[in-house]
């Protein structure tokens, strides 16, 4: 034992020596004035008490090193030293939050470059008394226009930085997956599609999986968008035959636009295509249908049909919704517009409705609808109760926002964006009070996250929450995707 214990000792000594040599004290500092400019941009946003540490770097690139301390107003406080990035302890980083939800937390930085230390003015992280879901889960895509290479599914738990593949094409055959959807953040149920030799609409609810035929040619297309009714019987679609053009000049790469498009209502239970005529007009386009969160409104857009693709620009959608009878599974006889296109002279798409009720977030563009690739795309907000509508320009940049989804508690809201280097987008996250006052977004944390957005060549695609851990059985699920067998859906008129 006295042997053990002689060697412990030294061994340990060293340890400390090497950690201590890891450190260095910020002294002779030059005091700045003004707040650092830091990446990502994490002054004074507000975060979710459960959200893992926000490691940051200087914006810059010559910094060698970064101090941060972080304190709340009773004392408590966390550092990090050490190269160019912040790397909190995930435990300590929690204990801290926690004591302060509710209140703010003063985040002190110093950095260390060819010239010295330079010391900043504190700024501020507000801790929210609103938690946050377990995860995210999306698709991750390189940014291309024909063809794609790797890409998959993920989940991501927003405590750690812990992400987990759920289905990566590799596994099918290079396919194209996408467009994870669960019922109103729970993963018992949800849907995605698969385009390829093997296609398939595959929906998971009570504990199976079903793979419908992913085209009908009585439907004359594929089922795409998705967006669950509450009770789980009924997934609204729509149906789009889309093409895309490109061009020559400016800022934008590529337009996608639909020949045409339809929505639907597809009965669960019944394996039933519900159509209606009122969403499924001749020279109209309806698409991005959603369900409201008390299942009695079907949200969708539509826009007038233009000649393709000469007057592409032309196409502007309207923000409308209808009312649905769960218990027959029929629309109602009017459709109401919120948001009239023709007023507005912009076009709105992607509703997403507020799991409480109250609003509908939906992003509005100068013309088209997918607007992932329009950099003037910018989200807005509708009032259901005052039914007004505003940006939201808390959040807008001069890139494309799109691509948004709520939290369960309907207090925090996800976003995709291209304000980052105008060509991948991010995910960020906003907070909003019950009144409708909306704070800055901050991006997705990583461990180091200029290393990682930087050594990322991939975009976030179709994000969404998920309160609890998704569960699939990724080689189940593949086998089932690579077999031939796949249920057949029938069509059924309501009017």
């Amino acid at each position: 034992m006295r042997k053990y214990l002689s060697i412990l000792f030294p061994l340990s000594a060293a340890i400390l020596w090497l950690f201590a040599a890891c450190t260095e004290t910020v002294s002779d500092a030059q005091q700045e004035s003004h707040q650092p400019s830091i990446y990502p941009d994490y002054v004074g946003v507000t975060i979710p008490v459960n959200i893992a540490p926000l490691n940051f770097s200087m914006a810059d690139d010559d910094a060698l090193l970064i101090d941060a301390v972080i304190s709340d107003r009773h004392g408590h406080s966390l550092h990090s030293q050490g190269g160019a990035s912040t790397d909190f302890d995930l435990d300590d980083w929690h204990q801290l939050i926690a004591q302060s939800v509710g209140d703010s937390l003063s985040v002190s930085v110093s950095a260390k470059y060819a010239d010295g230390w330079h010391t900043y003015r504190t700024f501020p992280l507000y801790v929210s008394a609103d938690s946050i879901d377990f995860a995210v889960t999306y698709r991750r895509i390189a940014p291309g226009y024909e063809v794609w290479s790797k890409m998959g599914i993920y989940q991501r738990n927003l405590s750690t930085f812990a992400e987990e593949v759920l289905l990566e094409n590799t596994a099918i055959g290079g396919q194209c997956i996408n467009c994870h959807t669960a019922n109103h953040t729970n993963p018992d149920q949800y849907v995605f599609h698969v385009r390829g030799a093997h296609g398939a609409t595959v929906l998971h609810h009570d504990g199976y999986d079903e793979l419908l035929k992913a085209k009908s040619d009585l439907l004359g297309g594929a089922m795409v968008y998705p967006y669950w009714h509450p009770s789980g019987r009924f997934c609204a679609f729509s149906t789009n035959k889309t093409l895309q053009t490109f061009h020559a000049a400016g800022p934008k790469r590529v337009e996608v636009y639909d020949n045409s498009s339809d929505v639907f209502v597809y009965d669960v239970k019944n394996h039933t295509v519900l159509l209606d005529t009122l969403t499924m007009q001749e020279r109209w386009a309806e698409n991005t249908p959603a369900f409201s969160p008390d299942g009695r409104w079907l949200y969708f857009t539509t826009a007038q049909c233009q000649s393709y693709p000469t007057d592409y620009d032309q196409e502007r959608y309207s923000l409308c919704r209808v009312s649905f009878d769960a218990q027959t599974g029929r629309l109602g006889q009017q459709v109401d517009t919120l948001v009239s296109a023709a007023l507005t002279g912009k076009s709105a798409s992607w509703p997403r409705p507020s799991y409480d009720g109250r609003y509908v977030l939906f992003t509005q563009t100068d013309y088209g609808y997918f607007s992932v690739w329009h950099p003037e795309a910018d989200l807005w907000l509708y009032d259901v109760q005052t039914r007004q509508s505003h940006p939201l320009t808390e959040v807008n940049s001069q890139e494309a926002e799109s691509l948004h989804a709520w939290s369960s508690n309907s207090r925090w809201f996800l976003f995709t964006s291209r304000r980052d280097d105008g060509l991948f987008t991010r995910l960020y996250f906003s907070h909003i009070t019950p009144d409708g006052r909306v704070t800055k977004p901050f991006l997705l944390p990583q461990r180091n996250p200029k290393e990682y957005y930087r050594q990322l060549f991939y975009s976030y695609n179709t994000p969404d929450f998920t309160s609890r851990p998704v569960k699939m059985d990724a080689r189940r699920m593949s086998r089932q995707i690579m077999s031939d067998e796949r249920i057949p859906t029938q069509l059924r008129m309501m009017k």
